[in-house]
Formats: C-alpha cells, sequence, structure tokens
C-alpha cells in the first residue's frame, strides 16, 4: 500500500503509518495547493499510485472514487463534510475521520475573543499603534480611561448554542469565570449540561437573557439559520455574540446591522459566508468586532492529535484484518 497524505500531519503518526504502508507526505500547508478540482487530484493520486488518501479539504467524490478505487480514506476533520461518505459507504471502503481534534483550540479561541471583546484589547493596541494618539495632558488621559472601559465575563450569564464537543469544552473553561451558563441544545441530555453546572433553556431565553452568546452548532439542515432577524433582536443592546461554528446557521447580514446600528456589543466571528477572509471582509470596519479568518483548529497540537487518531484508527484497521 501506499499512502498519499495532503493533511497536515505529525511526526509520530507518519512514523506509525510507515510501519504498514509506503508513505508520500505533501500537506497543503507546505505546497500551497488544495485539490478542490477532481480531475487534478486524480492525476496526482495516479502519478503517486496511491491507494491510501488521507486528506482535510481535499474533494473525495463519486469521481475520484471511480477512478482511483481507493483502499483507505481518512479525512482529518471533524465534520468529513468534503467527503461523500454516502458514496464511500456504498463501496464498503474503509473511511475515518477526526472527530474532536480541535475542540481545545476552538474553545480557547472562543474564550479568547470573549476576553478580547470584553476588554476592547484589540481596539486598544489598534489605537496606540497608530501613532495618532498621544497623551499630553489629562484630559486625554481621561478619555482614554473613559473610552476602554470594558466588562467582566465573571458574574455574567454565557448562552452556549449547541453543547458538542467544542460548546462543552469551552463550558469548561468558562466554570474558572464563575458566570452563569444557559445551554440551548434538544439533542443533548441533562446529565451532559450537569457536568457544566448549566442551566437548559428554550433559545428565545437564551438570546433575551445572556451576556455573551456562543455559537457551537453542528452543521445539519435544523441549523442552517437558526440565529435570523428575530433571535437577534432578542439580545440585550450590551451583549455581544460569538460564532466559531459555521456561518450558515446564523444570518449574517443581520449580525451586521445590530452591530451597525449599535443594537448589540459587539462580536467576535471566525467563521464567514464568503471565505477565505482578507482585508476586505465587511466587519472589520467595527472595532468592536475580532475578526479571524477560520484559524480557530489551528495550533500546532490539534495537528498532532488529529495526526494520531487517524494513524491509530487505520492500525487498529489493518491490524485486525
Amino acid at each position: 500500500m501506499k499512502a498519499l497524505i495532503t493533511a497536515p500531519f505529525h511526526e509520530e503518526g507518519l512514523d506509525i503509518l510507515k510501519k504498514y504502508m509506503d508513505v508520500k507526505y505533501e500537506s497543503w500547508k507546505d505546497t500551497g495547493k488544495l485539490y478542490m478540482n477532481t480531475d487534478a487530484f486524480i492525476e496526482k493520486i495516479k502519478r503517486e499510485g496511491a491507494d491510501v488518501l488521507i486528506v482535510e479539504a481535499d474533494i473525495i467524490d463519486e469521481e475520484v472514487l471511480d477512478a482511483c478505487d481507493p483502499r483507505i480514506i481518512g479525512c482529518c476533520r471533524g465534520n468529513p463534510v468534503n467527503i461523500d461518505a454516502e458514496e464511500v459507504k456504498k463501496r464498503d471502503i474503509p473511511f475515518f475521520h477526526t472527530p474532536a481534534r480541535n475542540a481545545e483550540a476552538v474553545a480557547e479561541l472562543t474564550i479568547a475573543m470573549m476576553l478580547d471583546v470584553a476588554r476592547h484589547i484589540i481596539e486598544i493596541d489598534r489605537t496606540l499603534r497608530s501613532g495618532e494618539f498621544f497623551v499630553e495632558d489629562e484630559k486625554d488621559l481621561v478619555d482614554l480611561y473613559t473610552r476602554f472601559v470594558g466588562v467582566e465575563i465573571s458574574g455574567k450569564k454565557v448562552g452556549i448554542v449547541g453543547l458538542g464537543n467544542i460548546g462543552f469544552e469551552v463550558a469548561k473553561r468558562l466554570k474558572g469565570f464563575d458566570v452563569e451558563i444557559l445551554v440551548y441544545d434538544p439533542y443533548v441530555d441533562d446529565e451532559k449540561i450537569n457536568k457544566i453546572n448549566g442551566k437548559r433553556a428554550d433559545l428565545d431565553t437564551l438570546m433575551k437573557e445572556s451576556d455573551f452568546v456562543t455559537l457551537h452548532t453542528s452543521p445539519m439542515p435544523e441549523t442552517e439559520g437558526l440565529i435570523g432577524k428575530r433571535e437577534i433582536s432578542l439580545m440585550k443592546p450590551t451583549a455581544c455574540f460569538f460564532n466559531t461554528s459555521r456561518s450558515y446557521c446564523i444570518d449574517e447580514d443581520e449580525l451586521y446591522k445590530a452591530i451597525e446600528e449599535g443594537k448589540i456589543a459587539g462580536a467576535g466571528l471566525d467563521v464567514h459566508s464568503v471565505e477565505p477572509v482578507d482585508s476586505n471582509n465587511r466587519f472589520l470596519k467595527f472595532d468592536n468586532v475580532v475578526v479571524t479568518p477560520h484559524v480557530g483548529g489551528q495550533t500546532r497540537d490539534s495537528i498532532k492529535k488529529q495526526s494520531l487518531i487517524m494513524a491509530k484508527e487505520i492500525e487498529k484497521y489493518l491490524l485486525k484484518k
């Protein structure tokens, strides 16, 4: 067997796989190439003679399966939306992915965004770096402290929409801030909510009462457009909204309007309706919004986790054969 690995992969994972197969490792982060074009990917697979495919964002659809007939497929994502899972299952091809491989990373970014928006950290930094702000008298000093008065997370209500792997990790980290946690998730049981000292709430109550609302829903038809104009209008003008989940779960236009009109206090966004994100992103005009380009799961640690999860699952499968 020969593996073609285009996902970022840690050397410890590569060492495990090399015991069972030849490995061609070309991370897209090193090559700068993502195979979103099926024909180009088919050509690459055939050129390498690979029958084990391990990807992150490259497309594996029916056309790739027909042309290449892989023996094993791996996707280093929590939700392998770039793989035609139904077709893979129909063909009885062993398929592995990496659930929760970046849950801690995304959770930590979410907390960082909350702290950032609450204390105006990026806005303060931008102001001081601008080269246009100087304290020349007492009035300037008063203006500085008045302008950047923040709020504390401690003692506030945090609404978590979706208590899956990431939402649960966010809640665990919030416990140290002595907050009240409201949870909206019709699919989670009370036992899981009790583990984080949370309180179950319907979506309207959560949106109305929360000081910080953070979205961590799984991608499914039921969550598309879950947070729309009506839900956003329920938020307090002092509340902030955070999305490190999926952009299609919220009406982005309505969120933009709410921020522009001062109907909510701020936001943190790692996912967007138009990606990849660059300096043209419309939310960058707001000082009270933190914008990141879908990097929530991008840590060295998450790469190691996904590599070991994938390599050990494939090893387990091969040893059982």
